[in-house]
């Protein structure tokens, strides 16, 4: 295993800087060192480290996530409103209807097959869009209109909300009865992620302001380490709950750091942001390199042109989307297209969920992986290349905006 992380450590550090030098995300060098070292391709990583690829990179995602809260402006977020609200499951829902529409026509796949396909493939990659986002609200480029901080929020409920009705169509598919009040599933893991999170944000809140007062400063390192440790209890309450309630662990893990941002001292919470973004340096590298050993790469060749072109079909029926939950605010027509841009990568839910189907014995199950596979190959690298390289010109930074 060591000799795993010295490779995922090193080696990925290194493609990942090359791609930065050809003016390239970072994520594409680590992606492609991930494909490259995986089981599909020179089969280098220990099985072991694969074997708990799925909790590493749920972790990394944590702290990114964590990051994201001490760096999210609550009152921002409440000015967003109606927007933020509609891009948690709107172009979701778009881009579904694209591939019920056309799955069929192309692939001769019948609707609850077509529906399985889209749910997998609508989700937007919270790994490549939170951490932009959070350096976007670090650099202060677009915060004034809110930008990042709507689109963090939006990414961060749409897994919840694709996840939920994958289950209901995979239901449907395998012949069985969907049942209605599943959908209830969504709101309430909503409502409950955020309600613990806020819960165990102001508990951590009172804890080093007793602590303070008492004389017993905890130092800021120390700090994080209790942050997270509160993390990984608060994604773990997920699974435990799965049985009797839906709770959202990755809205909780940012609504806590969220009231910790808004409760604590701006010189703390700014200090614990900048500590969990030194943590993000080999987060990342892990979260990629593993998300790319996950990439069974054998599965683009079969893919073919029709699948090629049903993933573009479908990013246009995202992208509409997009702009109707943009709709009426005072966004500009640059910012709007932002937003669209922003929400084209996929990876980590696609990568999680893309060989369930084909697991559970679906006839659609090696055309939803191959298409899955296609699909990270193409939209997280344009999804990162297309923020990286836009932001600076599509989006204001605040400094420069006269009031």
């Amino acid at each position: 295993m060591l000799l795993s992380l010295a490779l995922i450590f090193l080696v990925g550090s290194a493609a990942a800087a090359i791609s930065e030098k050809i003016k390239l995300p970072r994520i594409i060098g680590m992606l492609a060192v991930g494909i490259a070292a995986g089981p599909y391709v020179l089969d280098l990583l220990d099985p072991a480290i694969l074997g708990i690829s799925a909790e590493i990179r749920q972790t990394a995602l944590i702290i990114i996530l964590i990051k994201a809260g001490l760096s999210l402006n609550i009152a921002d977020l409440k000015r967003v409103g109606r927007p933020a609200v509609m891009l948690s499951f709107v172009p979701a829902c778009f881009e579904i209807a694209g591939y019920v529409i056309f799955a069929p026509m192309l692939f001769g796949l019948g609707l609850a097959e077509a529906a399985v396909m889209g749910a997998v493939l609508s989700a937007v990659s919270p790994a490549v869009v939170v951490p932009r986002m959070c350096r976007l609200m670090d650099e202060k480029y677009g915060t004034r209109e809110s930008v990042p901080q709507m689109i963090l929020a939006g990414a961060s409920c749409d897994d919840i909300f694709v996840i939920v009705l994958f289950s209901t169509f995979v239901t449907m598919a395998s012949g069985g009865t969907a049942n209605a009040l599943g959908l209830l599933d969504i709101p309430i893991s909503i409502v409950l992620g955020v309600a613990i999170g806020t819960a165990a944000g102001l508990i951590l809140f009172l804890l080093f302001e007793t602590a303070y007062r008492m004389e017993h400063k905890i130092r800021n390192s120390t700090k994080v380490v209790i942050l997270l440790g509160a993390a990984f209890l608060l994604m773990s309450a997920e699974p435990a709950a799965k049985p009797y309630v839906a709770v959202s662990g990755l809205l909780a893990v940012v609504a806590m750091a969220s009231v910790i941002k808004l409760k604590a001292d701006k010189a703390v919470s700014a200090r614990l942001s900048v500590k969990f973004g030194k943590l993000w340096i080999a987060a990342e590298l892990m979260l990629f390199v593993l998300v790319g050993a996950a990439v069974d790469i054998r599965y683009t060749a079969e893919a073919g042109a029709s699948a090629l072109l049903i993933i573009f079909i479908a990013l246009l029926f995202r992208s509409l989307g997009v702009f109707l939950c943009v709709l009426g605010t005072k966004l500009s027509a640059r910012e709007r297209l932002f937003c669209v841009i922003s929400y084209l990568p996929k990876a980590t839910v696609q990568a999680a969920i893309g060989s369930v189907p084909l697991s559970l014995g679906l006839p659609c199950g090696k055309l939803v992986l191959s298409v899955s596979v296609l699909a990270i190959l193409i939209t997280a690298p344009l999804g990162a290349i297309g923020i990286d390289s836009s932001y600076k010109r599509l989006l204001k930074k605040e400094e420069q905006v006269s009031v």
